[in-house]
């Protein structure tokens, strides 16, 4: 508790100087009721002083004004960052932030004393230079390697994630010119077998962090972390591209993607790790009849981090296909993440992601049903898609009757053509 022991008589000018400014704190302790008789005390001295620089009296003027705070002039340091702009704040802050956290026996806790405050982890975290750093990524892949180089590489890569070469289609390491060409690999057919007795597959290799009915408008990503559905998705889009046979049935996202009475809205999240088969296959026979792109961040979709992040899956870049199956809705959401700004959709060649410039909140729309074409894009169930650069998630969101189960557990491995749920 800081006391005045005398009334400013003129107001206080518009700046001041930290070096002439000195304080004399007192702090008052708080307990019983002998507290308060402290105060009254104290309060009691202070409207009768005594005699200047007497033991028992008010202490005198050099006494009552003594510097209490050595750290004044780092306080000073700190109040003019408090005056930067926003972005020039986050540049001189960064140094003594990553040492905040880095440094062991909190060595620099007694900054925040002083008024210093730490950005915290998340904001941290997001204001790295992700889109940059998978730019950078991605030029790093397309560079050709030496033909002695590839196998020492690539033997590190795949004893590091654990890549099973006998399933790829060319074994020979020396056949994949750049990390590109070797992370898009692709697989013997007989590798991965496509289930025709269940009416939902497995789009990709991967892990399965979430699955279940959509409730209240929100997903999730991981086991208690959540996002809304109508920013994941972004706005309805029109029913004559989805050929809908019945209108919505309520007011509310999530009610107004749900067309047949009797259905539910279901979701599974699929993680792909850097060591797993990039590519992604149709799920299901379904038409695709509207793309949605959302520029975005590039943060890791790491578990660990969507733990940590809420409404992580919607602030990265993501593509949303949307359309149709025999059930009613259906969706394949591809997930962008760190050193995987490429998302490639096989029949889209106007996609463009990663893109050095973009409005933050933006979307660009595109629909494959026109004049020549008003079915769409048909595909079959194990179809090619799509693939990603080095690995990240897909959101799959779909209608589909309540009878509708699934046959997976959080955390398991899943592969390519296995089965997700059927009726």
């Amino acid at each position: 508790m800081v006391r005045c022991y005398k009334a400013l008589s003129n107001p206080p000018p518009s700046c001041y100087n930290l070096h002439k400014v000195r304080i004399h704190a007192r702090r008052l302790r708080s307990g019983n009721g002998g507290s308060s008789s402290c105060a009254r005390d104290q309060h009691s001295r202070l409207e009768s002083p005594g005699p200047a620089g007497s033991a028992g009296g008010t202490p005198n003027r050099r006494t009552r004004f003594r510097l209490q705070f050595p750290q004044l002039a780092l306080r000073r340091r700190l109040g003019q960052l408090t005056c930067m702009s926003r972005p020039a704040l986050k540049i001189r802050s960064w140094p003594l932030t990553i040492l905040y956290y880095l440094l062991p026996f909190g060595a620099l806790k007694p900054l925040t004393r002083v008024g210093w405050r730490p950005m915290s982890r998340v904001a941290l975290y997001k204001s790295v230079p992700t889109r940059l750093l998978s730019r950078a990524w991605g030029r790093l892949n397309q560079v050709e390697l030496p033909t002695w180089l590839r196998k020492p590489v690539y033997s590190l890569y795949i004893w590091t994630f654990g890549v099973n070469m006998k399933e790829a289609a060319v074994e020979d390491l020396h056949h994949y010119r750049n990390l590109s060409e070797f992370f898009r690999r692709k697989l013997k057919p007989q590798a991965r077998p496509v289930c025709g007795l269940h009416s939902v597959i497995s789009p990709s290799d991967g892990k399965i962090l979430n699955f279940g009915q959509v409730k209240n408008c929100e997903v999730e990503q991981v086991k208690g972390v959540t996002y809304s559905l109508e920013s994941f998705l972004g706005p309805r889009v029109c029913t004559e591209e989805l050929h809908f046979s019945q209108a919505p049935l309520g007011n509310s996202f999530q009610q107004q993607l749900v067309t047949k009475e009797g259905n539910e809205l279901y979701h599974c999240v699929i993680y792909l790790a850097p060591g797993d088969y990039h590519c992604f296959h149709s799920p299901t026979d379904w038409r695709v009849s509207h793309r949605r792109h959302f520029p975005g961040s590039l943060m890791s979709v790491n578990p660990g981090v969507a733990r940590w992040i809420k409404e992580l899956f919607c602030h990265n870049e993501r593509v949303v296909l949307t359309g149709d199956w025999k059930y009613g809705f259906f969706s394949l959401t591809a997930v962008g993440a760190t050193n995987v700004g490429s998302i490639r959709i096989y029949f889209d060649q106007d996609l463009r992601t990663n893109c050095p410039r973009y409005s933050k909140g933006s979307y660009n729309d595109f629909s494959f049903v026109s004049n020549n074409n008003k079915e769409g894009i048909s595909l079959r169930k194990g179809e090619h898609l799509g693939e990603f650069n080095l690995g990240s998630t897909i959101v799959l969101i779909f209608e589909a009757p309540k009878d509708f189960k699934f046959h997976l557990k959080a955390g398991q491995k899943i592969r390519f053509g296995e089965a997700l749920g059927s009726l």
